[in-house]
């Protein structure tokens, strides 16, 4: 019998797989969701870098669990894409549904200007 974990594994690479074939060469934009965190990374796999990265765990005094954490989660990677000179990313949300947390940092995020 299979693991929660492995299965939950299983599903990340299904999603992975599809995403690299629809890449064309950009980065990709990947979430990790715990039950009190939240964060994200643009992730060049070509190179295998990180060339940016936010998370809840940045900011000790607010709640890292909630809706409004990914909103602003969501917003700080967008700017520090553009920073970074990033525009259009590959959205890859794992093995989580896309509802809830991991909407509202889609939608956030494409509010403040990345394109995916």
């Amino acid at each position: 019998m299979k693991t929660a974990r492995s299965l939950m594994q299983r599903r990340a690479q299904r999603v992975r797989r599809r995403l690299k074939k629809h890449a064309n060469g950009r980065p990709r934009l990947s979430v990790f969701r715990s039950s009190k965190n939240i964060s994200v990374q643009i992730i060049d796999d070509a190179t295998g870098t990180t060339l940016a990265s936010a998370s809840t765990l940045e900011d000790k005094k607010a709640k890292g669990s909630d809706v409004a954490a990914a909103e602003r989660i969501g917003k700080l990677i967008a700017e520090r894409a553009k920073k970074a000179k990033i525009e259009d990313v590959v959205f890859d949300r794992g093995a989580y549904l896309y509802h809830g947390r991991v909407k509202a940092l889609a939608n956030a995020a494409r509010e403040a200007g990345l394109k995916f």
